[in-house]
């Protein structure tokens, strides 16, 4: 018998030991977790705003209003919003001679050179967001496709004040993911941005140079 059919034949031989608890990871991140919601909005504000995003507080009634003002501020000419969708409806309904709101309603390749060159800004909702990181979590869907936060150099988000989550295993309890998990989500904490070897940062190299949050407090229909 060889050495490696010695060891082998030693450790198939020997009991099998009795597999590791799971940790209990629900009871860690419950236990440092605060009820005070209140704190939780201003915590993921600030660490959103830490990596840069704009953070804007308003209301149901409000926020189409709000955004158009923030537009044409800018000087964004054209403002993407999903086809179909309740607030690219309510953005189409008011009057505004600054902005032309266009419905994304064709497929990408039939509009290529218009999206990457002719779109100003894109607006977008989120299902939710995680205040110890400022982060944002989106669900590209047939309405609102991943192009619309990715092309765009400025990317407007609706956010329920009611879902922001403490941490992203709180989100992912509250929402069942283990149920039903999103085929696409995505962890935004600001703009696009990266660095040289000189550690230069530049925003906006692989997405939006702009994050502009609209939180909505009384929540939005969406």
């Amino acid at each position: 018998m060889s050495a490696r059919e010695n060891i082998l034949a030693r450790l198939r031989r020997s009991p099998a030991g009795a597999p590791a608890p799971l940790p209990d990871v629900g009871a860690w991140f419950a236990a440092r977790r605060s009820d005070d919601r209140e704190a939780l909005i201003e915590r993921f504000k600030t660490h959103i705003r830490a990596a840069r995003a704009e953070v804007h507080d308003t209301d149901a009634a409000a926020w189409p209003e709000l955004l158009l003002n923030l537009a044409a501020a800018k000087g964004l000419r054209t403002l993407l919003v999903g086809k179909g969708t309740r607030h690219g409806a309510a953005l189409a309904a008011r009057p505004q001679d600054a902005v032309s709101i266009i419905a994304y309603s064709q497929p990408a390749a039939n509009w290529r050179d218009e999206l990457f060159d002719d779109i100003d800004a894109a607006v977008t909702t989120a299902r939710s967001a995680i205040a110890d990181t400022g982060s944002l979590i989106l669900c590209p869907d047939a309405q609102e496709p991943r192009l619309m936060s990715l092309v765009p150099p400025v990317h407007f988000v609706l956010l329920d004040a009611r879902a922001i989550h403490a941490d992203l295993h709180a989100a992912m309890t509250a929402e069942n993911w283990a149920a039903g998990m999103p085929t696409n989500a995505l962890v935004i904490s600001g703009p696009s941005k990266t660095a040289d070897i000189q550690q230069t940062l530049a925003y906006g190299a692989h997405g939006p140079r702009e994050v502009i949050v609209l939180l909505c407090r009384d929540g939005v229909e969406l």
